[in-house]
Parts: C-alpha cells; structure tokens; sequence
C-alpha cells in the first residue's frame, strides 16, 4: 500500500502546487482588466490581444483549475444526503462516482477533444481578428489538459477513497 499512497501524495502535491500557481492568474487576469478599461476610457485606445489574453487567462483559470477544486472539495453535489452520510458511506459514494462517472467523463473529453486540438496545432491556428493573439491553438488546448489532470485527480481521489474503505488510509472526504 505504499506505493499507492505515494501515487496518491504525488498527484496530490502536483495539483496542490498547479492549482496555487493558477491562483496568480486571476490576479493577472484583473490587472489586465483594469488596465483594458483605463486604456478604452482614459486614453480612447484599446487592444483585441489585451482583450483575448482576459479570456486566454479565464479559461486557463477555470478549466486547469477543475482538479484542484476536487482534490478541495469545491465542486457542486447534492448534499441533502451526503452531508449524513458516514465517513464509511461517504468513501464509497466517491469512489463509485470517480470510477463510473468522473474517470469516463474525463477520457470522453479527452477523446473527443484530440482530433479538434490536434487540427488546431496543425495549421497554427490564430485569431480571427485582425490585431489579435495568433495562438487560439493554444487557448484549444486546454480541453485536453482539463481532461488529464482531472483524470489523475481523479485517480488520486478514488485510490485514497479506496484505501479509505480498506482501512488503510484515515480519509473524511
């Protein structure tokens, strides 16, 4: 069992220090906001790129985000239940649910989205406006990231749910 809990720390640890680094960004995303407006009603001048890179961070933000606000517990579910469920029930109702729902959602996404993102890169793929930031293959290839480091999140989330059942792991999740 301690390769797994080293398997699980690992991830762990990767999500933990991703999804810090990721928090800058919506600091970074809200300066470059604000300097947008200043630029657009101060001084009358604007830029697409300034505008796209806004969304270029959002959509970093959220979808490379998604694992560390599971591995915190962050994610919406129906707690009329759960929230009564013991410790015991509650690692099964996790582990069932990575493993028939979580872990399929995330190879579907992954799947689906290679074919879309592998096309993008191929042409080099830009903006469509004129002034904006050439690399919307870039942006596109958040949907296969989003899919594998919520994947090994959610590895992560079934063996220590796993373990947890087993009595190896002293886990409240």
């Amino acid at each position: 069992m301690g390769a797994v809990q080293r398997l699980i720390h690992t991830i762990d640890t990767f999500t933990d220090f991703s999804g810090r680094w990721l928090a800058w960004l919506s600091l970074a995303m809200a300066l470059l906001t604000a300097i947008i407006v200043v630029a657009r009603y101060g001084f009358d001048t604007g830029s697409i790129a300034a505008q796209e890179a806004v969304t270029y961070l959002h959509a970093s933000l959220f979808t490379l985000g998604a694992a560390y606000t599971l591995k915190h517990g962050g994610h919406v579910r129906v707690d009329i239940f759960y929230r009564e469920f013991s410790p015991r029930t509650r690692a099964w109702v996790n582990a069932v649910g990575g493993i028939v729902f979580l872990l399929p959602l995330c190879l579907f996404i992954l799947g689906i989205s290679w074919h879309y993102v592998t096309e993008s890169w191929a042409i080099r793929e830009g903006s469509p406006d004129a002034g904006g930031i050439p690399a919307v293959f870039l942006l596109k290839s958040l949907m296969p990231a989003l899919a594998l480091t919520l994947l090994l999140q959610a590895v992560s989330e079934v063996l220590r749910n796993a373990l947890s059942l087993a009595g190896a792991w002293d886990y409240d999740g």
